[in-house]
Order: structure tokens, then C-alpha cells, then sequence
């Protein structure tokens, strides 16, 4: 992997030097090498979805991707959402992206992550995306269910960790009866009443494991 201060095609300016900081200072120092030594996987995304640059610790999940889209790295059940999530922030109606995504690791198998990402500027526009895996589930991931869209997987995840309505559309950036909606229709997709007998469900056939 090329060292993370060497020079990618349209990726200097995705990951500058130094950082506004309050009040207008900058952070001194080279921000770029530094972020290619913590321990933390990160990545850059430009502005038409092409992968820029990730640091080693990236690399050990993924593989060397640059070059490649974002959507190709990720499970085919949250492609879509991937993309939709991206362009909310090109367009600049999502400021950030707490949550959970299975991506394609180097050798094809699922990885289980949290992924929190936001948008990079430059000169007061929106020129990608920058984004850190702050935590990797070691267990592997549940298959995906036939009938469960990669947002109703999200929502039922966040309701077996305790997660209300509103704590659910926050963390998503949702409104509430967005979420009500999605909880509607897994309900009726894992053929449940409610929300305890779909985690029953869930439970039972393996859409969640019990940590």
C-alpha cells in the first residue's frame, strides 16, 4: 500500500495537512501521516464515490481498494443504502453516519463494523467523504434475511440494544414515522405481532446472535 503521505490522484486535497480548528486556528502538523498510523481504520471517499485513500489499518479489513467504488466493498444488502447515504451527504442534508454495515473483506468473507463517516470539505464545498471504523464485530455476521431490507436490519438491530422510536430515527437521521414504518413492515416480514416476539424471531432464526 502506498504510505499515507505519498501522493494519490485527487486524494491530496481530500486529506490536507493540517485542520480548522475553533476560532478559525489551524491544528498544526501532518494530519494525514498520522491518521495513516493510528490503529483505527479510516478511508476517504471522493465526490464521485471512488475510494482515495484508507490507512493500513483499513487495509487489513478490506484489502487495498482504491480506485475502487465504495458500493463494491460493502455486502450487496446495504449497496443501496451506501449510496443513498453518500449522496444525502454530497447534497449536505446528512452532517453524520453512525452505524452498523457488513463489508466484503479481502478474501470475500463478511465483516460486521461500525462505520462513522461525515463530509469533507475543502474551501467551503463538499469535495468526498471521510470516515472511520471506530469498532469490528469479531463474531460473523448474520446472513442476510431474504425478506429484510438493509434499513429494517439496521432498525432491528438498534431495538435488541434497548434502542425507542426516537432514539432510532436520532441515530439514523430519520423522522419517527419513518422508523415506525420500517418497524411496520418487519413486523410483517418476520410474520411478528410485535417488536419483543420479532426479536423472539430474530433470535431464533439467526438474524441476530446473542452477544
Amino acid at each position: 500500500m502506498m504510505p499515507p503521505t505519498a501522493s494519490v490522484p485527487e486524494s491530496a486535497a481530500l486529506v490536507p495537512g493540517a485542520m480548522p480548528a475553533p476560532g478559525g486556528r489551524e491544528i498544526r502538523g501532518d494530519v494525514q501521516s498520522a491518521l495513516g498510523e493510528v490503529n483505527v481504520p479510516s478511508y476517504v471517499i471522493d465526490r464521485f464515490g471512488i475510494i482515495r485513500w484508507l490507512n493500513p489499518a483499513a487495509e487489513k479489513i478490506v484489502g487495498d481498494v482504491r480506485g475502487r467504488q465504495q458500493s463494491s466493498v460493502v455486502a450487496p444488502e446495504y449497496v443501496r443504502e451506501a449510496k443513498e447515504s453518500f449522496t444525502r451527504k454530497l447534497l449536505g442534508t446528512e452532517r453524520r453516519t453512525d452505524g452498523t454495515v457488513v463489508v466484503l473483506g479481502a478474501d470475500g468473507e463478511r465483516v460486521q463494523v461500525q462505520i462513522s463517516s461525515v463530509p469533507l470539505y475543502e474551501g467551503g464545498r463538499i469535495v468526498g467523504v471521510f470516515g472511520l471504523v471506530p469498532q469490528r464485530d469479531e463474531t460473523a455476521p448474520p446472513d442476510p434475511h431474504p425478506h429484510l431490507t438493509p434499513r429494517q436490519n439496521q432498525v432491528l438491530h438498534l431495538l435488541s440494544h434497548g434502542r425507542s422510536t426516537a432514539q432510532i430515527a436520532d441515530e439514523l437521521s430519520l423522522s419517527t414515522d419513518t422508523v415506525r414504518n420500517h418497524i411496520r413492515r418487519m413486523l410483517t416480514a418476520l410474520g411478528a405481532h410485535s417488536r419483543i416476539e420479532a426479536l423472539a424471531v430474530a433470535y431464533r432464526e439467526g438474524i441476530l446472535r446473542r452477544e
